[in-house]
């Protein structure tokens, strides 16, 4: 009877221990910056490891080193970036039952190809802090202290965004999306336009997709480096000019479903959330209470 007694508790704590498994967290960051610098990607980390307690956090770095990372966050081809990530997170024994990710500006959007193109193993819940998802037209900025690569991203920027060296070799141009010529972006945009299913419809894209439990979207409203900010919810410029704005559940993607963005909004998993600052601007308290909690701790 004693035995039986101590059978029954050690498989009630295990089914508890088993109910209270941390989930992992993989973060991406954007441009300019590096898996573990120790005020941006660096901090974050600490940050959600010292809310979650025993919670394993993966920083991507894309390369061998920090120095390649932040390299090639300009001039690796977006779709070799996000093959790479899917490697490493497939690689990752400490991911295999699945896991939440955190994409910072480009990282973003790259984590929801991730998504899309690499579903297992499973992406939980994807947060977006200030990712363009709709691509951008103009960078009045340049995030990070690396000056010379900013400007080497603007000249070639400037050559043109659609010429087959420059889409192919920079990451930057490879979500331009120029709204006075959509049909060239279409035509010829490597990336974009393929993730976001504005050339042929890929029902893998879509499938992979609707796994998620949750797709968190983050747009800074005084962001002055993302144009235009609403890319960050979806959102875009109408096309032949820059002013107007077209809100997501206004585009076809939307109302034609082609990720299955309507149908996510239908079911409350898509999160339109804002924070009053500019580009990767919050407080910790902010992040800990409408990102950590929320959706990190699931």
């Amino acid at each position: 009877m004693a035995n039986a007694r101590l059978l029954t508790v050690f498989v009630c704590l295990a089914i508890v221990s088993g109910c209270l498994a941390v989930t992992p967290v993989v973060l991406w960051h954007g441009m300019g910056d590096s898996c573990c610098n120790p005020l941006s990607m660096g901090s974050i980390k600490s940050l959600i490891e010292k809310q979650i307690k025993g919670v394993y956090v993966n920083s991507l770095m894309i390369g061998s080193n920090i120095v390649t990372d932040m390299e090639n966050g300009f001039l690796m081809n977006a779709n070799d970036q996000v093959a790479m990530a899917c490697d490493k997170i497939a690689k990752d024994t400490k991911l295999q039952d699945g896991y939440h990710a955190v994409g910072f500006s480009q990282g973003g959007q790259f984590l929801r190809a991730v998504a899309q193109r690499c579903p297992e193993p499973p992406m939980l819940n994807l947060i977006s802090v200030g990712g363009q998802h709709q691509g951008v037209f103009g960078f009045p900025r340049c995030p990070g202290d690396n000056e010379t690569l900013c400007d080497y991203m603007r000249k070639l920027l400037n050559i043109g965004a659609y010429v087959s060296f420059v889409q192919n070799n920079l990451a930057q141009a490879e979500y331009w999306q120029d709204p006075f010529n959509e049909d060239e972006y279409r035509k010829y945009s490597v990336f974009l336009a393929d993730i976001n299913q504005e050339r042929t419809k890929n029902a893998t894209y879509k499938a992979n997709l609707q796994k998620l439990k949750n797709f968190v979207m983050l747009k800074f409203t005084l962001d002055e480096m993302v144009q235009p900010r609403e890319s960050e919810w979806f959102g875009f410029y109408k096309a032949g000019q820059d002013k107007e704005v077209v809100p997501l559940n206004e585009t076809l993607m939307y109302t034609e479903d082609w990720l299955g963005l309507k149908t996510m909004d239908t079911e409350k998993r898509l999160h339109f959330l804002s924070y009053p600052g500019d580009h990767l601007q919050f407080t910790e308290e902010w992040f800990i209470a409408n990102i950590v909690k929320p959706f990190l701790t699931q």
